[in-house]
């Protein structure tokens, strides 16, 4: 996946600017959709989530640095974080108090689309149960590559890591991932 951002320099000014904001968001809002789409099942917490991710973006879009890495992996990285700190809340709060989050109110068309989206994704989901014996940032690699299209450089650079490691990862995950699909396969049979 290429990044399309013609500008990724200028991405300060999206903390700043609600025109360069606002064309940000439409460049990568449905790819964050998709995303977040992939990694949660309740279209109220994807929708959440989704602008969550877009409100970070405007708080930390001065702290992008395009030598690091593409506009595109520098917001997989933020969307990353804002998914990984809303399972830890999630967490936080099930254990304190035993029941699920309140939820804000979504019309029908809402929940429709956000519900298709989550359809759409089921596939990714199951791979994603195959992915969880794997390390966590191991995991996230080889999501960022095989899932969401970045670059093997892309991916690495949003997880801190050297390219070369990356791909050593990539390729033990690829192997045990494929195990894990085939031994679910088989159990369905």
């Amino acid at each position: 996946m290429s990044d399309p951002s013609p500008g990724g320099d200028d991405l300060a000014a999206i903390g700043t600017d609600p025109a360069a904001f606002e064309e940000f968001y439409r460049r990568h809002v449905e790819t964050i959709g998709r995303f977040v789409a992939r990694r949660v099942d309740d279209p109220h917490t994807a929708a959440d989530l989704t602008a969550e991710v877009f409100l970070a973006v405007i708080d930390s879009a001065a702290g992008y640095r395009p030598e690091r890495g593409s506009e595109l992996a520098w917001l997989f990285g933020v969307a990353r974080n804002v998914i990984a700190a809303e399972h830890r809340r999630v967490t936080r709060h099930l254990r304190a108090s035993g029941r699920a989050a309140g939820r804000r109110l979504l019309d029908a068309d809402d929940i429709a689309r956000i519900e298709e989206r989550i359809d759409a994704e089921w596939l990714a989901r199951r791979t994603y149960q195959a992915l969880r014996g794997l390390p966590e940032r191991t995991r996230a690699l080889l999501e960022l590559v095989a899932v969401d299209g970045l670059s093997m450089a892309d991916a690495a650079a949003a997880l801190g890591m050297s390219p070369v490691a990356a791909r050593v990862r990539v390729h033990r995950a690829r192997r045990a991932v494929r195990l894990a699909l085939a031994h679910s396969e088989s159990a369905l049979v």
